[in-house]
């Protein structure tokens, strides 16, 4: 009978296999009702897509908005603010997110066209002259002390976050070319 000796590579890689397998089994086991850590809800990551006119399109459940582009009343006595949250989407999650990973991403629109080129494909040859495929988006938690204040009535809590869509040239999106967008919040 021959035996044939394990090479370093191969010990490594036995190894981190017998992690990996060892490592889930044990998150696994962690997981559920049992774990005052997750309330009630391990592993359940919840979803939203929120359409261009800022309206819930399809959810997974819990979310509402609290306001969609808003022109807010004018707060400044040198000129006028009152623009300040009209770029943003701002949602109320229904419990507190502060210990939550929160995701975005712009929606694909192929059937709408943006910027009146005839073109929805995203095959238009300039740079940037795809707004039905492209844009920015940024997300982030209402009501973090010296981070971020939401403007909104009601919406500088953490039970609220806001998205921002953006064109690509960073600037503010404008009705009629605004962005649909999903957003995953996972769970604590």
């Amino acid at each position: 009978m021959r035996v044939i000796s394990s090479t370093p590579t191969f010990v490594v890689a036995a190894a981190a296999l017998a992690l990996s397998v060892g490592g889930t089994s044990w998150a696994m086991a962690q997981q559920g009702p049992s774990n005052p850590a997750e309330s009630g809800r391990p592993g359940q990551e919840r979803w939203l897509l929120v359409n261009a006119n800022g309206e819930i399109e399809a959810q997974s459940g819990g979310f509402t908005i609290a306001a969609a582009y808003p022109t807010l009343p004018n707060t400044s006595t040198t000129g006028d603010n009152s623009l300040r949250a009209a770029g943003n989407v701002y949602i109320d999650a229904g419990e507190d997110v502060r210990d939550n990973g929160l995701v975005a991403t712009i929606a694909l629109q192929n059937q709408v066209d943006q910027n009146a080129d005839g073109i929805t494909n995203g095959r238009a040859a300039a740079p940037d002259a795809n707004p039905e495929f492209s844009g920015e988006i940024a997300a982030t938690v209402c009501g973090l002390a010296g981070v971020v204040a939401c403007a909104p009535a009601g919406t500088n809590n953490t039970r609220h976050f806001v998205v921002s869509p953006r064109n690509s040239d960073g600037t503010v999106t404008q009705p009629g070319a605004r962005k649909r967008f999903y957003i995953v919040l996972t769970s604590d």
